[in-house]
């Protein structure tokens, strides 16, 4: 077991680029650009599979309110930054979000539902900023900000699907293996800028 987590944490450690979703400032674009924009990513595919899949764990009404709040700030930044607000070190809160959720994940604690969602937002406002960033050049901004909170939605439900088969097989560690990836990626983009 020991040796497929390390090979896994070493397969997803070569394939860090982060920032891949970041260079869609190409003319035309809209919905389908922002439906695209969280799945080019690896790190915001990871982080919303991660919320969903954290939010499952704690379970209860986290399961809807931990990736509302994600979902809500991923919204308010992108509005900030599509208004000329900049935030600070926006790309390693970034990948410092794959780092966090995936330590939520190894550890697999519950936490108390508002510091849950109050960690996800932080992480929800800096995606939503970077997502923002890159709107298209003539693209519609209320279509591609409806493309890319829709992708990011449907990868929550698919990060809570996989949650909560985690926890229904604890002897397989599915959550924790998950949890080493997500956070061995976000290391090794910290360690790249």
């Amino acid at each position: 077991m020991t040796r497929r987590l390390a090979l896994a944490a070493s397969a997803l450690c070569l394939a860090a680029s982060p920032a891949l979703a970041h260079d869609l400032a190409v003319p035309g674009g809209g919905f389908g650009a922002g439906i695209a924009h969280p799945f080019l990513g690896t790190d915001h595919l990871l982080a919303m599979l991660a919320v969903g899949a954290f939010a499952a764990i704690e379970d209860g009404r986290a399961v809807w309110t931990v990736p509302l709040a994600f979902v809500l700030a991923l919204v308010a930044g992108a509005l900030l930054s599509m208004g000329g607000v900049h935030l600070p070190l926006v790309e390693p809160g970034i990948l410092a979000s794959c780092v966090v959720l995936g330590l939520l994940l190894i550890a697999s604690k519950r936490l108390p539902v508002a510091l849950g969602m109050g960690v996800v937002a932080l992480f929800g406002l800096l995606h939503g900023h970077a997502h923002g960033l890159e709107l298209p050049v003539a693209a519609s901004p209320v279509l591609y900000m409806a493309g890319f909170t829709g992708a990011s939605v449907i990868l929550h439900v698919v990060g809570v699907g996989l949650g909560a088969t985690a926890k229904r097989l604890p002897a397989l560690r599915l959550a924790q293996v998950g949890g080493l990836a997500i956070a061995a990626f976000g290391v090794v983009g910290l360690v790249g800028l």
